[in-house]
């Protein structure tokens, strides 16, 4: 597979003298790729029906002329003004019944039908006038699904059609009766007409009927996308893609995923800095210009599984972005590191965002490639040494991992709606899970939930998946592999209730959970050997052995064969002697990796990123500040 280069570009941002020019300097810094069109509606349908096509038509036809490949964006994430007027109701409503107004980006419903056949019609459009043109080698849907808070939406429209998804779903009232358990508090409804939206009660609404809604809604991403999809595929041979956030979880990216050719996503590594170190101000000031160092890579491989292999990364941060707590710039090297740690995961293509900084609007102070001078950037000369390195390097073939790890966006849900303590997350949980196998040296495959084939694999990770359904267990269960289950493995049935018999009830694995505890974060419990339990712990019965005990003398750790269950949310020591132990089980050789130093293997090839911001000496080697060094295997 071949290594690439992209930028995002907005033609209609500048005047048309410059695009020619701006082409050429693209090719020159080894630029293939050029993403255009996404927020353009307004200026391909100024009023209704005014269709000015003609300036999309010269762009791409210069972009094209240049060499460049063009991503033809659909604009369905900023409708213009008219489309209010035409559509008021259109606007998605927040959870506290305020409407998400004009002014910004992705101010729709997903549930309005009315802007679906605006959707429809103007992407139909833009498919069969660019279908087939040559300059046209892939299409992106809308624009990052679920940014901005923007999935769910309390609105009227989305109350029909939720309606008619429960009677779908249930057939009959009495079955959802039974299966939401809605004979407690009275919440007995006659029919589906009387179901409400789960927002604005007293307390909290029931988790069945908030579960369900959050089910919805991501139903609601998904057919909104295969609309446009198969649009597209119906009048082009190019592949579709669309352009996923990090940490974004409220919709299930692999079913949107299965209606595309490509998955990719938007990376910006000190944009989510804050959320991923957490409250440690050591952690946040010694990555504070490179970003977490396992953040950008846990999200290679999460979109590597969603596009079945195929990704891209469509913006990488190039510089300062403008909508984070704090926006410093990047360490010199890390643009070029950010880039090769994509590659190394697979991808097919790095697209930095933006070509030009605009000197207008809302990202005015975030940075591109050029000044908006038209003056290089700080990016600009990492991108020729990558653009060069490429040129010499082999090309990437990414093989199995020996370690894959489960990931299951319904599983994300349920912990959203019954966290069972501040700040608990099933997003959480699984990175730092993640952190933990990437701190011992290990490369990892992020694997679906649908999974059921674990072979070549030695280690299978599945932690937090709230409901498990009995063809997962079995497969696992039957599976050669070492399995790591637990905490709230199998907590919950398909409708947020406790099963029977208890959890995890999980075959050939004699452990019971009698009763759980959210922990405070002054209060960890500590285990024997090192390591504690933070924010979450359970206490398991069972004649499973007991490999890892906390000090107050509970199982934190119990094994039968090759399937273990942990009793909790451990720490980051706790995380190592948890993952050392399963590794030794698995026959995994693993490394003990400074902090800031992370490895990734090809097929052919070994990574080594260094993201702290001085030199490390580890093994005999010294790795520069901000650096990749590559070994060919």
């Amino acid at each position: 597979m071949k290594r690439t280069l992209g930028t995002c570009y907005y033609p209609e941002h500048w005047n048309k003298e410059l695009w020619a020019e701006d082409a050429r300097r693209m090719v020159e810094v080894g630029i293939t790729w050029v993403r255009i069109g996404e927020f353009a509606w307004s200026r391909l349908e100024p009023i209704p029906g005014d269709l000015q096509f003609d300036w999309l038509d010269e762009a791409i036809e210069v972009l094209g002329a240049a060499g460049l490949k063009v991503v033809l964006g659909t604009p369905t994430a900023t409708p213009p003004r008219w489309m209010i007027d035409r559509h008021p109701d259109m606007i998605a409503v927040d959870v506290d019944g305020q409407p998400r107004k004009f002014g910004s980006r992705r101010h729709y419903s997903f549930s309005h039908q009315g802007y679906r056949n605006e959707c429809q019609r103007i992407v139909t459009l833009l498919a069969e006038r660019y279908g087939k043109n040559p300059h046209i080698a892939a299409w992106q849907t809308d624009n990052e699904y679920g940014c901005h808070d923007t999935t769910i939406s309390y609105c009227d429209a989305a109350l029909v059609e939720f309606r008619k998804w429960l009677a779908d779903r249930y057939t009959t009232i009495e079955t959802l009766n039974t299966a939401w358990g809605n004979v407690f508090w009275s919440m007995e409804y006659n029919s589906f007409d009387q179901i409400d939206l789960p927002n604005l009660t007293v307390t909290e609404p029931n988790p069945a009927h908030a579960l369900a809604f959050r089910r919805f809604s991501s139903d609601q991403v998904v057919s909104f996308n295969k609309l446009q999809a198969d649009i597209l595929r119906e009048h082009s041979s190019s592949p579709v893609a669309h352009n996923y956030m990090g940490r974004i979880t409220d919709f299930d990216h692999f079913k949107v995923g299965d209606d595309l050719e490509i998955s990719s996503w938007d990376s910006y590594p000190m944009g989510f800095l804050e959320d991923r170190v957490g409250a440690d101000p050591k952690r946040q000031k010694a990555f504070a210009r490179q970003g977490d160092p396992d953040f950008q890579a846990f999200h290679h491989d999460l979109y590597r599984a969603v596009g079945r292999g195929r990704w891209w990364v469509m913006e990488q941060q190039p510089g300062p972005v403008n909508w984070a707590p704090y926006n410093p710039a990047p360490l010199p090297g890390m643009v070029r590191l950010w880039s090769w740690e994509a590659f190394a995961h697979g991808a097919e293509a790095v697209c930095y965002f933006r070509w030009r900084q605009a000197p207008m609007a809302q990202e005015q102070l975030h940075a591109g490639m050029l000044r908006p001078d038209s003056s290089e950037a700080q990016a600009m000369d990492e991108a020729r040494q990558v653009r060069d390195e490429i040129a010499k390097s082999p090309d990437v073939s990414i093989s199995q991992a020996r370690v894959g790890l489960v990931f299951d966006y319904d599983a994300d849900a349920a912990w959203a709606v019954q966290p069972h303590g501040e700040g608990l997350s099933y997003f959480g949980l699984v990175f730092d899970a993640y952190k933990g196998l990437r701190q011992l040296g290990l490369s990892i495959d992020i694997l679906r939930p649908e999974t059921r084939d674990f072979e070549g694999y030695d280690l299978i990770l599945a932690p937090g998946l709230m409901h498990m359904d009995d063809a997962l267990k079995q497969a696992l269960t039957l599976s050669k592999t070492q399995v790591l289950f637990g905490p709230r493995s199998g907590a919950r049935d398909q409708d947020m209730n406790i099963p029977l018999p208890l959890p995890p009830a999980i075959s050939g694995l004699d452990v019971t959970v009698d009763r759980l505890e959210s922990l405070r974060p002054d209060s960890p419990e500590a285990f024997e050997t090192g390591g504690a339990f933070t924010q979450y712990r359970e206490f398991l019965e069972g004649s499973a052995d007991i490999v890892l005990r906390t000090k107050d003398k509970f199982p934190a750790l119990m094994r039968s064969g090759q399937l273990s269950y942990v009793a909790g949310w451990p720490d980051v020591e706790g995380w190592r002697s948890i993952l050392t132990s399963m590794c030794e089980q698995a026959g995994i050789e693993t490394l003990d990796l400074p902090d800031g130093l992370r490895v990734r293997d090809t097929e052919n090839e070994r990574f080594w990123f260094n993201y702290a911001a001085e030199a490390i000496t580890y093994a005999g080697r010294v790795f520069e500040p901000a650096s990749v060094t590559r070994d060919v295997n």
